[in-house]
């Protein structure tokens, strides 16, 4: 059976793999992030095969049966991208920035088997009611926006600032499942409804 490494230690992308019920190893990649002046598009997706190929550097070369999923998420909004903040005052910038208005997050996904890569990325459209700085200052003093793209969390505290998205709502988590799901039966042969089928009878016997 096929073995799903996630090449990537953020805990919400492992979540989403938990809640699909889908066993997978976890192989965080250090990684340079810098990229040159691209699309946000680009930029994600430059990224995430960035992690996926390192992860691939890391396995054995034995390890002939494993799929690596690695994934990138940014926020754009007026041309900027926006990405994890450098400190609080970078933080309080972004949701000042963010407040009122619509942004975008975009996600690139890529997935090896170690012969092919499969590169794509998911926008996801969202709608950000006014915030106070009141409000701001006391979320960024929460500590929750500084490990987040945008500098903030929808699964979280950051969600009473969400007013409404359209397209995938995952995707603003960090792990685009949709898109994961086409990509893995498309083009390795990997249906996530059997392994999450295959994981649940085996976690019934043991």
């Amino acid at each position: 059976m096929v073995r799903l490494i996630l090449a990537s230690g953020s805990t919400r992308r492992q979540e989403i793999l938990r809640t699909l019920g889908i066993d997978y190893s976890v192989l965080k990649c250090d990684v340079d992030e810098t990229v040159e002046k691209m699309s946000p598009t680009e930029t994600v997706q430059t990224l995430a095969a960035r992690k996926c190929a390192a992860a691939k550097a890391l396995l054995p070369n034995a390890d002939e049966d494993s799929v690596i999923i690695a994934a990138d998420t940014v926020v754009s909004y007026g041309g900027e991208i926006f990405g994890k903040p450098k400190d609080k005052d970078d933080a309080v910038r972004m949701l000042s920035a963010l407040s009122g208005g619509i942004h975008h997050v975009h996600t690139g996904i890529a997935v090896s088997d170690g012969f092919k890569m499969t590169v794509e990325s998911e926008t996801t459209e969202v709608f950000f009611r006014e915030l106070s700085m009141c409000e701001i200052n006391r979320y960024v003093d929460s500590g929750e926006p500084m490990d987040k793209a945008g500098s903030y969390g929808i699964q979280e505290r950051g969600a009473l600032f969400v007013k409404g998205v359209s397209g995938d709502y995952f995707n603003i988590v960090g792990l685009p499942v949709c898109r994961l799901g086409i990509i893995l039966s498309r083009d390795f042969g990997v249906d996530l409804l059997a392994v999450s089928a295959v994981n649940k009878r085996h976690s019934l016997i043991h």
